[in-house]
């Protein structure tokens, strides 16, 4: 069984706002404005706070969990489409393999060797374990591998 370490949150973290609140509407883009978008290079901020979520700090630490999802809306101001999640290499050791972040949920979870993750993120397992890559952002039609230097590559379905 996945061990979630944001999910069903503490009571003092209910009134966290969710990834998909905005404080400002997202700029209506087009197709290729979003493509050009999502292919940018990400910030060192964004790809510092996606690389914390091991440490499992936003589960009780209001004030992690507020950096974390201020990082993500900040990477992505003008997008309306965001990924449905990330997946990355789990390093809390064996035999935790990778984690995924669910965007929508707000739900960190750690997956050991021998679970599948959910069919949405399954896909990005593979690429999210090697080694040149930091995370990967899953969408409905692509995957968007991360290095640590912020450098994307783009994989179509």
């Amino acid at each position: 069984m996945a061990r979630m370490i944001l999910g069903n949150r503490p009571a003092h973290l209910l009134d966290t706002p969710s990834l998909t609140t905005r404080q400002t509407p997202a700029v209506s883009l087009s197709p290729q404005q979003i493509e050009d978008r999502l292919r940018q290079k990400r910030s060192s901020g964004y790809v510092k706070a996606m690389s914390r979520l091991d440490a499992g700090g936003h589960v009780h630490n209001q004030s992690a969990l507020n950096a974390l999802l201020d990082a993500i809306r900040t990477e992505f101001p003008d997008l309306e489409l965001l990924p449905l999640g990330v997946v990355s290499r789990c390093y809390l050791g064996e035999p935790f393999e990778v984690h995924t972040l669910d965007w929508t949920g707000n739900i960190i979870q750690h997956y050991k060797t021998y679970e599948t993750l959910p069919a949405s993120l399954e896909r990005a397992r593979t690429l999210a374990l090697h080694p040149d890559y930091a995370f990967v952002e899953v969408y409905t039609d692509k995957l968007i591998a991360v290095t640590e230097s912020g450098d994307t590559s783009v994989i179509r379905n």
